[in-house]
């Protein structure tokens, strides 16, 4: 996924962030960054990932679960760099992650060059121990009840301009046979449509990779998430398979949530 870097403004335990996630029944993974005072005690915006595994849930390395092995990117960094609107571009950052077929460990791989960050082991999961089969992008923000909402991304509406809204893009999954393929159908759920928007665009970007969502919300609390759902029964009707395409793109800046099939 290639995520543009905001810093929206919240307070006491407000937080707002943007994610990628993948899933199957209970287990779940994160990666994105977020802020978020109650977790971190300040209000940078910064990297974070998640995992829960069954009634089990933890942040970052804050209990046992998620084993880090290239400790020069810790998994809590800040972005000390964030987009500001209309300034001509975005600061984005490039988060993947990857199942070992070997031992079925999920890797997090960050930065253009894919450094393997740490991994959450196998064993920790019970549904997440073959490939996951739901997949969501998007923002997320939150306010106790009675307490005024924070904004989401760049803390306005989008435009259909990736210099202007925030964004997740480069949106690609790898099937079961390791070929990195394009995403161009994809459910979207919006919370309220009267307060909150999206604009889907699957053939926006450059290059190959052109799958771009822009979201934005500066007054109530809003999710939003793409999802893709895969099984055997219902493959074709989510791919048209003439528009796979068999690359790595070594030019992507940020590249999308890598999961396979069963």
């Amino acid at each position: 996924m290639s995520s543009s870097l905001y810093n929206p403004q919240v307070e006491g335990q407000q937080h707002s962030a943007c994610r990628l996630k993948i899933q199957k029944e209970s287990d779940i993974i994160q990666v994105g960054w977020r802020v978020d005072p109650t977790l971190y005690k300040d209000n940078k915006t910064r990297l974070f990932v998640h995992f829960q595994a069954g009634d089990k849930h933890c942040f970052n390395i804050l209990c046992p679960g998620f084993v880090q092995v290239y400790p020069d990117i810790p998994v809590d960094i800040v972005f000390n760099d964030t987009s500001q609107r209309g300034a001509g571009g975005s600061w984005e950052f490039p988060m993947l992650i990857e199942r070992d077929e070997t031992n079925g460990n999920w890797w997090l791989l960050l930065d253009e060059r894919n450094i393997q960050i740490g991994f959450w082991p196998q064993k920790i999961f019970t549904s997440l121990t073959g490939f996951a089969n739901n997949i969501e992008w998007g923002g997320v923000a939150y306010s106790p009840p009675g307490v005024p909402k924070p904004p989401m991304g760049s803390s306005y509406f989008p435009i259909g301009n990736i210099g202007y809204d925030a964004y997740c893009g480069k949106l690609t999954v790898l099937n079961h046979k390791g070929v990195l393929i394009n995403i161009y159908r994809t459910l979207v759920r919006v919370d309220d449509t009267n307060l909150y928007r999206l604009i889907d665009d699957p053939r926006m970007g450059p290059g190959k990779l052109k799958h771009y969502v822009l979201y934005g919300d500066q007054e109530k609390v809003n999710y939003f998430k793409y999802n893709y759902f895969e099984s055997k029964q219902n493959m074709s009707q989510i791919f048209d398979f003439e528009t796979i395409y068999v690359f790595v793109a070594a030019f992507t800046l940020f590249r999308i949530i890598l999961t396979k099939y069963i």
